[in-house]
């Protein structure tokens, strides 16, 4: 894998499309002779010179500004060039074909050694800037994060990822960690110092501290988790309970069409909104019911196989029919109403909730809700508050007094791993005759997990799979 990093690089590091600027970046190792060659001129580290970019024949391609970053301090920890021209595609593609242009002339006169310049993979720079030291791998994902962000507070978040703060309370736990090994393994390997660890050491005292400290640990990163991928919300129940309804109440818009006609969605409507400051994936669907219309049997399909992704379904009740004058008509709906609520028990697993909503609250009286739930109206907005608190609160969201900061699904299973060893640990110290060999390995894996977190032992398939969903230019 570090083979491919000897080679200079160089992309396009603005967004696809025309813009006002655009961006072409260079890094490589001792790559000033091409940067000489291609500007013309030297340039004063970390300064914008204003120059023109002309093409082989001497050609004006644009004007625009040339930023020189030396090794180590860059982005990088390489050389960069960094190119700052007018954001049209075009003008980008030529100024990237000069740069290879300049770099095959200047490696046959021998004036550089290293290989030609080639076009960066996607999260090459990042990821040679984590290879170099210059970021931790929980730096190098809060900048892809940062850049993905839907809410102000997930952009937030992960600012204070990428400013290392998750990375610096990951290390701490490190610190604690091998210093309580440190003191195990002197005990294996000493035994005639008869150094009475458990006592002398407060091992548990130290132990419990650190388990206390990653109890914390784990609860702003399972926040973060959350703020990052987002709530998959299905909105699910039979036709003309309202569900398009409150999608649009939910998203502050007409998304949906809504009518009284029975089986008017046919097909998934999706809609990213943002409940203070958590995104909701909010997907409505096809009304639950047995039809003979083929195309309303897909939607019906589909509205299925949407709940089973779910992480939460919000079941929507008609409350209208369930308090209905007739009987029959009360009669005939809750036990539709009974149908999906056993298929959805069966369906999902435990770990997904399920939030029955009674709608269209304004157009009764004195209703009797028939199980747990809230009472709301999607037309006029009752209840919609403590609907959007429901659903943060079911899926474990809460404001943290010291912030949260961006992690991922492999971070927090890596925390719960290292809480596994950690109690594991805990039960040996705690027995009469502990066995400080296990024990050993218990804080040993515990500080291997820790290590996964931040890059210290990181496998480069993993390495490959996190840069590989970067952006081409980042």
């Amino acid at each position: 894998m570090l083979g491919r990093h000897i080679h200079p690089i160089v992309a396009v590091a603005t967004a696809p499309g025309r813009g006002g600027v655009g961006i072409v970046r260079v890094s490589g190792r001792s790559i000033s002779s091409f940067i000489l060659a291609l500007c013309s001129k030297p340039l004063l580290p970390r300064h914008a010179t204003y120059l023109a970019f002309p093409d082989e024949s001497g050609q004006i391609l644009d004007k625009g500004l040339a930023i020189y970053f030396p090794a180590p301090h860059s982005y990088t920890g390489e050389d960069v060039l960094e190119l700052h021209a007018h954001g049209g595609p075009v003008v980008l593609q030529l100024l990237m074909e000069r740069c290879f242009g300049v770099a095959a002339a200047v490696s046959q006169q021998g004036q550089v050694c290293l290989p030609l310049l080639r076009v960066a993979e996607p999260g090459e720079f990042t990821e040679r800037a984590f290879l170099n030291g210059k970021i931790d791998l929980t730096q190098a994902e809060a900048i892809s994060d940062l850049i993905e962000a839907s809410t102000e507070t997930a952009a937030r978040s992960a600012a204070r990822s990428m400013s290392g703060e998750f990375s610096k309370v990951v290390n701490e736990l490190l610190e604690k960690l091998i210093h309580l090994r440190m003191l195990v393994e002197a005990t294996l390997d000493f035994p005639e110092e008869d150094i009475d660890f458990l006592q002398k050491a407060n091992a548990s005292g130290q132990l419990s501290r650190l388990q206390e400290t990653l109890t914390s640990v784990i609860q702003r990163a399972s926040q973060g988790v959350v703020l990052r991928e987002g709530i998959k919300v299905v909105i699910a129940g039979q036709p003309n309970a309202g569900k398009s309804s409150l999608l649009n109440a939910l998203a502050g818009a007409d998304i949906a069409i809504v009518t009284p006609v029975a089986g008017t969605t046919r097909d998934k409507i999706s809609q990213l909104i943002q409940v203070h400051g958590v995104p909701l994936h909010v997907v409505d669907t096809a009304g639950l019911r047995q039809t003979q219309d083929d195309v309303e049997k897909i939607g019906v399909a589909r509205a299925w196989s949407e709940i089973e992704t779910a992480d939460v379904v919000l079941f929507l009740h008609d409350t209208t029919l369930y308090s209905s004058p007739d009987p029959g008509v009360a009669i005939s709906y809750a036990a539709k109403d009974e149908v999906i609520a056993k298929t959805l028990a069966k369906l999902l697993p435990k770990s997904k909730a399920v939030i029955d909503v009674w709608n269209k609250s304004d157009l009764v009286t004195g209703l009797s809700i028939p199980r747990n739930g809230l009472l709301i109206s999607a037309k006029c907005g009752a209840g919609l508050e403590a609907l959007r608190q429901t659903l943060l609160s079911t899926v474990g969201w809460q404001t943290l007094p010291e912030g949260v900061f961006m992690a991922r699904e492999r971070h927090l299973v890596a925390l719960k791993r290292v809480a596994v060893q950690l109690q594991s640990a805990m039960d040996q110290i705690s027995a009469n005759q502990p066995a400080l060999d296990l024990l050993a390995e218990d804080l040993r894996q515990a500080q291997q997990y820790l290590g996964q977190i931040t890059g210290v032992f990181s496998a480069d398939d993993l390495l490959k799979e996190i840069f590989s969903r970067f952006c081409i230019g980042k």
